[in-house]
């Protein structure tokens, strides 16, 4: 079976969607909800033998790079990327098509933000090479 990767942008995507304020400026029953949401879409991956893995991202980052034979890695914390470059978080599926695949990733689309509303976000779904 095929595993793919679910990718979730801070605000990413091919072309805008749904506009939202930052989640840190989100009420808290509004932030629970969608919270509680994310981790049904674990749980119902999980009875389904689909999940493998997911997690959520700071927007906090450190680039890193290989500093030479005697030299210790070199870090930075900028310059960024765009912020809608950054990734928020994923889920790692194993299903039986790709077609599953977008089912799973258009269901996460449908997410609820402020006021419950479908934050209707972009998701990169990409397939995991083997």
């Amino acid at each position: 079976m095929p595993k793919y990767l679910l990718l979730k942008h801070y605000r990413g995507g091919p072309e805008p969607h749904h506009p939202f304020p930052p989640m840190d400026e989100w009420a808290p029953q509004d932030v629970e909800a969608h919270m509680a949401f994310l981790h049904n879409v674990a749980k119902v991956l999980e009875e389904r033998g689909e999940y493998v893995d997911a997690r959520a991202l700071t927007p906090n980052r450190l680039w890193v790079r290989y500093g030479g034979p005697d030299a210790a890695p070199v870090t930075t914390d900028g310059p960024h990327p765009e912020t809608s470059d950054l990734v928020a978080g994923w889920y790692m599926i194993d299903v039986e098509s790709r077609e599953r695949a977008l089912e799973i990733a258009a269901y996460i689309s449908s997410e609820p933000g402020p006021g419950g509303e479908p934050i209707y976000e972009w998701i990169d779904v990409r397939e995991i090479m083997s």
